[in-house]
């Protein structure tokens, strides 16, 4: 349990590797412990779904367009079936600017294709004050290997 009371390890390999693949219990609570710890340690967090992100890079560090849903061949109006583009600000716009080291811990990453974890690795490497953690699944205890490996894998 030494692990879960200081996360130091977790903190060296975030470090080093930049992006991880984290398998935790579907218990919960593993998540949090380690979040706090690195908000301790002077990172700024951010948590996120993997569901609906669409490009990585886009949704995370560029202003992007999103559409209202489409509405099939129902009559709501004039052009409410095609909908407008609305603009949204890069979710870690704000992050970023700060100065502080970012953390993006990502849920429900299973869903993810290997090109767009290969696309999160790439912006991590680019970006030298972003770091990731994917959520890939369960397991019985925590574990986290590097995004690298488990991409490769």
């Amino acid at each position: 349990m030494p692990l879960l009371l200081t996360g130091r390890a977790f903190r060296r390999d975030l470090e080093r590797e930049r992006a991880l693949a984290v398998y935790a219990p579907l218990e919960g609570g593993a998540e949090t412990r380690l979040l706090r710890r690195l908000r301790a340690a002077g990172y700024r967090t951010e948590l996120t779904s993997a569901r609906g992100l669409g490009d990585p890079e886009a949704f995370l560090l560029g202003l992007h367009g999103v559409r209202p849903p489409h509405l099939g061949h129902h009559c709501v109006g004039r052009d409410a079936a095609v909908g407008e583009v609305q603009l949204v600000m890069p979710q870690l716009g704000p992050a970023l600017a700060s100065g502080a080291p970012v953390v993006l811990w990502m849920l429900e990453g299973q869903v993810l294709s290997s090109a767009e974890q290969a696309s999160l690795l790439a912006l991590c490497e680019r970006e030298p004050r972003l770091h990731m953690v994917v959520e890939l699944g369960g397991s019985r205890s925590l574990r986290w290997t590097p995004l690298r490996a488990a991409l490769a894998a």
